[in-house]
């Protein structure tokens, strides 16, 4: 089976299969009651990856509290995993990438302003797989793992249409 393809920003949910979306909505209900948990070790492995990516966040940059213990990140974590596992999950369903646009806007104009380039997408992507993988061992399998990273692949696409610098007053 060919690796999955990147999609162009002009990916609409209709490649995603109905296969697919089973995949996703049956690890991401088996996933969703250890989101927390989850959400950090996602962060922890993309930390792991590329240890610089921990000086993008400023609530890291001064913090002494070692990673695993940081509540603000530990917030963060979970919120990226549970948003990111509810759009894969709402992707068929709804036709297009679903995270409110006043949030797509904001993690354009965020990711923009970081600097967060493609390089870093790749390693979220593999630290995600990585994560689902652990979390569902009995059910991973190249078809799970294609459909996550097609879901992915779509939110991807989304925030990089709104990574444009916003207009100046």
């Amino acid at each position: 089976m060919a690796p999955p393809q990147k999609c162009s920003s002009g990916a609409t949910a209709a490649e995603f299969t109905e296969e697919q979306e089973a995949l996703v909505m049956k690890s991401w209900s088996v996933m969703k009651k250890n989101a927390a948990e989850l959400g950090l070790k996602f962060f922890l492995r993309v930390f792991e990856i590329a240890p610089s990516a921990s000086r993008m966040f400023s609530f890291l940059r001064d913090s002494q509290v070692p990673l695993e213990k940081n509540p603000k990140l530990k917030t963060h974590a979970m919120s990226v995993f549970v948003m990111t596992c509810e759009s894969a999950a709402q992707l068929r369903k709804a036709g297009k990438v679903t995270v409110r646009e006043t949030t797509l806007k904001k993690l354009g104009a965020t990711h923009l302003k970081y600097g967060v380039v493609n390089e870093h997408f790749e390693v979220v992507r593999f630290a995600l797989l990585d994560t689902i993988k652990e979390a569902v061992p009995d059910m991973w399998c190249p078809e799970m793992k294609n459909a996550w990273a097609e879901a992915y692949n779509q939110l991807v696409a989304a925030i990089q249409e709104e990574m444009k610098p916003l207009p100046s007053a």
